[in-house]
């Protein structure tokens, strides 16, 4: 669902505010955004460069949408399995294969964040 497929964003975590472009995310679109909670489970995320998103939560649900760049920051609209009237947005992080960061997932648990080669 939502919540689980928005906290996997990829190239994401606190840096100073910059205008963000599709070329930020171009590592994304190759591969697998991970993110792993304080219990070991993995949620994933794979971005298109088209605006479309596709997730697999942490409980293994299947979630998809549409995200979009507003200034420094990505935003997800979940889509299916349930449209969800509001977008999450993260500030972008610029970063390639392997780079990790910590984040909070949209219920606020601390998150481990990492980009992976591959799909």
């Amino acid at each position: 669902m939502f919540g689980t497929a928005a906290l996997t964003v990829a190239l994401l975590g606190s840096t100073p505010a910059f205008e963000a472009t599709a070329a930020d995310l171009e590592p994304a679109f190759a591969n697998t955004i991970v993110s792993t909670y304080p219990d070991g489970r993995k949620a994933r995320l794979w971005l298109e460069p088209n605006g479309a998103y596709k997730a697999q939560g942490q409980r293994g649900d299947h979630s998809s949408g549409r995200w979009i760049l507003k200034a420094d920051k990505l935003c997800l609209k979940q889509n299916k399995p349930l449209s969800i009237p509001f977008a999450y947005c993260t500030p972008v992080r610029r970063g390639g294969i392997g780079t990790s960061w910590m984040g909070r997932a949209i219920t606020g648990e601390r998150i481990r964040i990492q980009l992976v080669a591959g799909r």
